[in-house]
């Protein structure tokens, strides 16, 4: 069912539509933690550290795939918003194209790349080949992940965030199915793990797919149209290149971050990883408000609605504020019991819960600005404006530059966890400030093509 967010209450159309989105981001932040639960039970801590440590990898490579590709749907939402239904369809075409193109590009470049870049980060030799893997199983099937992340981003961009909440809900089960089958039944170790993910993956954007294809015709492209239109690729890529270097900056600070704690040894990248991992969880409701944000942003965009964009983000802002507390104190609360779902009765859990408190301790107390920035940021992004939300990614990089290096230094696993934070706290006053100087932008413009 499609959503017109362009009238109507904005409270309740950003609750109605996040709902389903923070339902299915639970589903889909199952995947790699379902990986690292069954691997870390059933293979062992050096295993599970070895999916740990490419966390941060996998984050960059998909993000730059994923974020090209949800980035083409932007244009999608704001045709949709004017009712335009052959720029809608035309939209969904080129960015099928440009998603192709990018992905393969992608698959090819990180794939050559990845065993230098695990030595860069100091990836402990005990866990080296378990990583490698992990994560080059995990880009061979980037396709897949690709996939999901368009088809179910264009029912997003007309209103429909039901469908692929039901996909998700599908492919996490057979996930879980298929990670017992590989793991457990066939020994196939962290590969297991990862094609588990890719296959699960598969199903998931075949099935919104076909939903597109059977029930959403207005939408779905003839043959002929199935191929690169100059405007639209000018158009998507202005908004999709951004957005996937964002996602690459931000992960580039990861990685490095990831690089500092691996000094410490696997036990505290197991630690560090798996509470990392917690928080990702957590924060699945303020990232659904984000995506919502977009959706929300680029069709009152298209019907010309500035006052509406406001006037939803002042509320998403509430939302999260009451959320991001709520996560801060579960986390902290519910944490010797989150991390025994990882470990098997034979790990050392006092070294393994001096790590992730550390870590969790300290990055609750920053969960608001890092919820708020999912907000301006998706907004910013939903105006069709890249370069300031990439910019709030050069920001995060910075500052976890600096305290990597720091920790790495000083040998300090406190320096070390205070990267998250710092980045958070930066980013978030970064992009607040960019949401004001774009929305200020939209209104004196009389909204022409913007940056």
């Amino acid at each position: 069912m499609e959503k017109n967010m362009s009238t109507g209450s904005p409270l309740s159309i950003i609750l109605k539509f996040s709902l389903p989105l923070f339902i299915g981001n639970l589903f889909q932040s199952f995947y790699n933690m379902v990986d690292a639960m069954i691997v870390g039970r059933f293979v062992g801590e050096d295993a599970l550290a070895a999916v740990g440590a490419t966390g941060t990898i996998m984050f960059v490579v998909t993000g730059l795939a994923t974020g090209l590709s949800t980035g083409f749907t932007v244009l999608t939402s704001q045709k949709y918003g004017e009712g335009n239904e052959e720029g809608t369809r035309k939209s969904v075409a080129n960015g099928m194209v440009l998603s192709l193109i990018m992905v393969l590009a992608l698959t090819v470049i990180s794939l050559a790349c990845m065993n230098p870049i695990l030595k860069l980060m100091n990836t402990p030799d005990n866990i080296f080949e378990d990583a490698s893997t992990y994560i080059t199983a995990i880009c061979i099937g980037m396709v897949s992940i690709v996939a999901y992340n368009f088809f179910a981003a264009c029912l997003r961009a007309v209103g429909n965030s039901r469908i692929p909440l039901i996909t998700l809900i599908i492919s996490a089960s057979i996930n879980v199915a298929l990670d017992l089958l590989f793991i457990r039944g066939f020994g196939w170790g962290v590969a297991g793990a990862a094609w588990a993910t890719n296959l699960a993956q598969a199903v998931s954007a075949v099935i919104c797919a076909l939903y597109l294809c059977r029930k959403k015709k207005s939408m779905w492209p003839r043959l002929k149209e199935l191929r690169l239109n100059r405007k639209f690729s000018r158009q998507q890529l202005q908004v999709g290149v951004p957005m996937a270097l964002q996602f690459g900056i931000t992960g580039s600070g990861t990685v490095i971050m990831q690089a500092a704690v691996n000094l410490f040894g696997s036990t505290a990248v197991a630690a560090y990883s798996t509470a990392g991992k917690i928080t990702t969880l957590l924060m699945q409701g303020s990232i659904a408000i984000g995506q919502t944000m977009a959706t929300y942003a680029g069709q009152n965009y298209g019907a010309k609605r500035p006052d509406r964009i406001r006037l939803g983000v002042r509320y998403a802002v509430g939302m999260n504020v009451v959320y991001s507390l709520c996560a801060a104190v579960l986390s902290n609360v519910g944490l010797p019991l989150f991390m025994q779902l990882f470990f098997d009765a034979q790990a050392d859990m006092t070294q393994v819960l001096y790590f992730s408190r550390r870590y969790i301790g300290i990055c609750s107390m920053f969960y608001l600005p890092l919820s708020v920035i999912f907000t301006f940021r998706n907004t910013m992004q939903g105006c069709g404006y890249g370069l300031l939300p990439m910019l709030g990614g050069v920001v995060e990089l910075v500052a976890r530059l600096i305290c990597a290096v720091v920790a790495m230094h000083t040998l300090s696993y406190t320096a070390a966890c205070l990267c998250d934070p710092v980045a958070w706290l930066c980013a978030g006053i970064f992009t607040m400030i960019g949401y004001f100087i774009v929305m200020r932008n939209v209104e004196r413009s009389g909204f022409r093509e913007s940056d």
